[in-house]
């Protein structure tokens, strides 16, 4: 949050305690909310102080009301205080509050945004992850936006923000995998080769396995079948996971850590995570196989760590790779992004963390809803260009980059998503990138219009920005002075759709200003540079913004 806004707050907050203290004797009341009226007519904050006590002080909201009021100081930033309703105690804030505060924001440049909410604490967002045997699907474009945002926002909210990949590169998955490999791999030389009922049917298993045959030919028809499926799995699982790293740095994303979970098996950190569980009586055996005691600690039922073949189940790897991530490496806490597909594992695994004697409140794990393309009104599922079912390849050739991303953080994880194709890449107000985008080029056309006419900007310290006191001009100012608290409550709420739903806001606001306020004002000097400062404010909140999306900020459209 801005400083002087942070501080004005704790300034009213401590004038109401003060103004209360002398008029009842009370120096213990609980806290009190300041609420921002719906109408900016009422004032700048609204202290519901009244209605909190009430009980407390067996009086009328009303009558308490009026006894802070009498006592409360007026000076500073605080231009007037006034009772309305109930009880509540309405504040306006003074011309220069807003000026101080715009030049605060203005001052801070591409840090306006930022605070030491988090603490530099380290968090880390795993997300993604998708299953190295196939392409991305659409979901995983959502993630990846979600997700890649989301850290931004952390970042940006005071926290050391680590962005990861977990790449199942072991267990069922790979089996499979390598089952399907071998199979198109053999019916290349012997069609009538049967495929595996559970293996993956996608055209990119024919399309690794015809490869790996046109460079080696029939070399893996006289081997075994452990041999072979190695073979094809050493193949083509790097050249998968190489695919992923390729769309999703198309897609703007870059990871600090493509953690492996065959590392896990490697290094002896799953088997020592069973050893633990085992030492905290979290165990037992039962048909020759290692169960988790999971109703003993919210799971519906008991589950499989390690089969009777010995091998390590998915939700085994899963348990050490949070251990891994807020033990070993010693995160202070875990964001996991994840399907909603996922949701019944949500439980298990935080009564697993907390199992293991780990404060299960360090793990926060973002369920996200399905994705529904639309084109022309109606479902899409297969690329218009190619035939193909949408990945996120084929989207990213479908669709602008800025476009895929900023729509994909339109809504709440949580909410089903329906993204609109015909909108995503239409160049007009109606698409919300591209309005944004626009405001932000608007402010660059503006100042550059008026440096070819010879006007510049003065020094902050020379321009009254008291000056700006028009309805737009205030509410402008308003909506960029909240953007450090937006950031702080979207990292709060693990929130990235606050992000894209400020910067309509402000280009909202931006056009509103423009339309009733001329900046080229010839006749009056001082205004018109007070409205180049707000202009350039605009432009920098924006860009502030859209660096947090990952988005472009054009400064010409």
């Amino acid at each position: 949050m801005n400083d002087i806004i942070k501080q004005t707050e704790k300034d009213i907050k401590a004038a109401v305690f003060e103004a209360a203290g002398a008029a009842f004797g009370r120096e213990d009341l609980p806290d009190f909310v300041l609420e921002t009226p719906g109408d900016r007519a009422h004032g700048d904050y609204a202290v519901n102080a009244a209605m909190k006590w009430a009980k407390e002080l067996s009086m009328p909201p009303r009558k308490i009301g009026e006894a802070i009021l009498a006592g409360l100081e007026v000076g500073g930033y605080i231009q007037s205080a006034e009772i309305a309703g109930p009880g509540f105690i309405n504040i306006r804030l003074s011309d220069s509050f807003f000026a101080d505060a715009l030049a605060a924001a203005i001052e801070q440049g591409d840090d306006f945004g930022r605070s030491d909410n988090g603490s530099a604490k380290k968090i880390m967002v795993e997300f993604v992850s998708a299953n190295p045997t196939g392409p991305m699907h659409i979901g995983n474009a959502r993630g990846g936006a979600l997700g890649d945002t989301l850290a931004n926002v952390l970042s940006w909210a005071g926290y050391e923000a680590h962005k990861e990949f977990y790449v199942n590169d072991a267990g069922n998955q790979i089996e499979r995998f390598a089952l399907s490999l071998e199979a198109r791999y053999l019916q290349i030389f012997a069609p009538d080769t049967p495929f595996p009922e559970d293996g993956y049917h996608g055209a990119d298993i024919a399309q690794r396995a015809e490869e790996y045959a046109e460079k080696h030919g029939d070399s893996l028809m006289k081997v075994t079948a452990d041999e072979r499926r190695q073979a094809l799995v050493g193949y083509a699982l790097p050249l998968n996971i190489e695919g992923l790293r390729r769309d999703l740095k198309r897609y703007s994303i870059e990871y600090d850590r493509w953690f492996l979970e065959s590392d896990l098996h490697k290094s002896g950190e799953l088997d020592a995570m069973l050893n633990h569980m085992k030492s905290r009586g979290l165990t037992y055996e039962k048909d020759g196989a290692i169960w988790y005691k999971a109703t003993s600690h919210g799971g519906e039922k008991d589950e499989v760590l390690v089969r009777q073949n010995g091998n390590p189940t998915y939700f085994a790897a899963d348990i050490a790779y949070h251990y891994n991530k807020l033990v070993t490496r010693g995160f202070d806490r875990a964001v996991d992004i994840w399907g909603a597909d996922h949701h019944g594992h949500v439980a298990r695994m935080l009564g697993a963390m907390e199992a293991m004697g780990l404060d299960k409140g360090r793990l926060n794990i973002v369920i996200m809803q399905m994705v529904r393309l639309i084109q022309g009104g109606e479902v899409v599922k297969v690329s218009k260009r190619t035939g193909k079912s949408l990945t996120l390849h084929t989207l990213l050739d479908e669709v602008p980059i800025d476009a895929a991303r900023f729509f994909f953080n339109m809504r709440e994880p949580n909410v089903h998503l329906e993204f609109d194709l015909d909108l995503a890449v239409s160049e007009n107000a109606q698409n919300p990138v591209y309005y944004v985008q626009y405001a932000h080029a608007r402010t660059c056309s503006i100042m550059r219009n008026l440096r070819d006419g010879g006007i510049v900007p003065l020094p902050l310290n020379e321009v009254d920005l008291t000056l700006l006191s028009a309805p737009e001009e205030r509410e402008l100012t308003r909506f960029i002075t909240a953007l450090p608290g937006e950031i702080a409550e979207a990292a709060e709420a693990l929130d990235s759709s606050r992000m894209t739903k400020y910067a309509v806001g402000l280009a909202t606001m931006f056009h509103r200003f423009y339309n009733a306020c001329r900046v080229h004002d010839a006749e009056n000097p001082p205004l018109m540079q007070a409205r180049m400062a707000l202009c350039l404010a605009v432009r920098q909140t924006l860009k502030n913004v859209m660096s947090i999306l990952n988005v472009s900020a054009p400064e010409s459209m």
